[in-house]
Formats: structure tokens, sequence, C-alpha cells
């Protein structure tokens, strides 16, 4: 109830900043996504400094709808979600609020989504990529998929730093691995009865860890980039499950 009264008076602020030029509608969506995160007791630990220069390519692991309230009141960034969730009721205004890039990755919109993607950050716009494409089960990462890191060679010639999110506790206690079920939000899991069940909960904390940007040109195509960004958030993410810190 409070995050819904929360959101009903964030909507008109945005909607007034999303019609003026300058960074209060990206400073306002990080400020109301911490709110979130404060309502639903969800504590954020962060470890490394964020990328100075734009445009920047944030890259992600992805396993739970809770990473999109953490990293979006971390990030100074716009995430991509799926054309779908457009229609989502409330869901789907927040995300256009937030200024979220839909996709379908369908084949007879992919170069016209791009276009859109590569103009966002020509325009200075930062971007939050999940290359795992969906989500895990919070013990494990992915493979990433190495289509997703195209944006990273386009002429606007982005940054990209590697960023990594594991909840590693619950309730004051280390969440231990079968906890993770009940964090993670994937497969077929129904969303109102998980966010119910995460509502009952005290606190839970989430350490998200930046990495060092990676700048244009560092790697010679896509799929060397991806499989460095995958090895380092993967090790990055085993380490945090073990509830230590990363060197």
């Amino acid at each position: 109830m409070l995050v819904a009264v929360w959101t009903l008076l964030a909507i008109p602020v945005q909607a007034v900043l999303l019609t003026r030029a300058g960074r209060g509608k990206e400073w306002f969506a990080r400020f109301y996504w911490r709110g979130v995160a404060g309502i639903l007791g969800l504590r954020l630990r962060v470890i490394g400094e964020l990328a100075m220069a734009r445009p920047v390519v944030f890259v992600a692991n992805h396993s739970s709808w809770l990473d999109v309230v953490a990293l979006g009141a971390v990030l100074p960034a716009c995430f991509i979600a799926k054309g779908d969730v457009a229609d989502w009721p409330v869901i789907g205004a927040i995300a256009r609020l937030g200024r979220t890039i839909f996709v379908s990755r369908a084949r007879e919109t992919v170069a016209r989504e791009q276009r859109v993607l590569e103009a966002r950050l020509a325009g200075g716009d930062n971007i939050i990529l999940f290359p795992e494409g969906t989500t895990s089960d919070g013990n494990r990462v992915l493979p990433f998929a190495s289509a997703f890191l195209t944006l990273a060679f386009c002429p606007a010639q982005p940054a990209v730093q590697p960023v990594t999110i594991v909840y590693d506790q619950l309730d004051g206690l280390p969440v231990r691995r079968g906890d993770r079920a009940e964090l993670a939000w994937y497969g077929d899991m129904e969303l109102a009865p998980h966010v119910l069940n995460l509502a009952r909960r005290c606190s839970l904390r989430a350490t998200i860890v930046l990495g060092v940007p990676v700048p244009p040109g560092a790697h010679k195509n896509r799929k060397a980039l991806t499989a460095a960004l995958e090895r380092e958030i993967a090790a990055s993410a085993a380490v945090l499950r073990q509830g230590r810190l990363p060197a």
C-alpha cells in the first residue's frame, strides 16, 4: 500500500520533469526507486565507483524484479524491457515515466529498436543491460548473449561498466542457498504472490559491485567483450554469495 501511495505522489512530479530539459528526470527516477527500496526494507550496499563519462552501458546479472528497484536507485540510467511490459497495469506506467526503452526483439523491428537505443546513447543517456536475457535462480549467473552487447560498439562509443548484484542478507542473517529461491523471481513464478511473500520480511540487503569501466575499443568484438564481462560478473557474484567481498 505504501509503495502505491509513494508512486501516486511521484507520478505527477516525474511527468512534469519529463517535459523539461536537463537531468532532473534522471535524478528523480533514482530518488523514486530509493523510496521504494526504503518502503520494502531493501538496504543497498554499493562497492566501487560509477563511471563518470557518458554514455555508459551498465551490464548486470539478473535474478529478480527487485533488481529493478535496487539498480534503479543506484544507477543513473534507463532500463530496457520487453515490449509487453508497457501494457502491464501500473508497472507499465511506472516504466514509461522512468523512460524505459521497450523492445520486442522481433526480426522485423530489431533494426529500428537498435537505432532508438543508439539515439538514446548519442543523446547522453546511460542504459542498463541484462545480457542473460532472463532471470536466474540467484545461485548462478546464466550465460550472456553477445547480441545484447552490439550496443557497446555503436557510433556513440559508450563505456561499459560491469555491475554485480547479490542479495546477501535476509532479516539480518546471511542468505543461504535455499533462501535464494524466495528472493529470485524466475521461471513461471507469478509476480503478485512473490511480492507479497517478500513484503512479510523485515529487511533485505543487496550488495552491488561496480566494476572498473571498460573503455571503447578495449575488446576487438562483442563476443570477446561479452566473455570478459560474463567471467567478471560471475566471479564477483560467486564471491559475494560466499559472504566475502571481491578483490
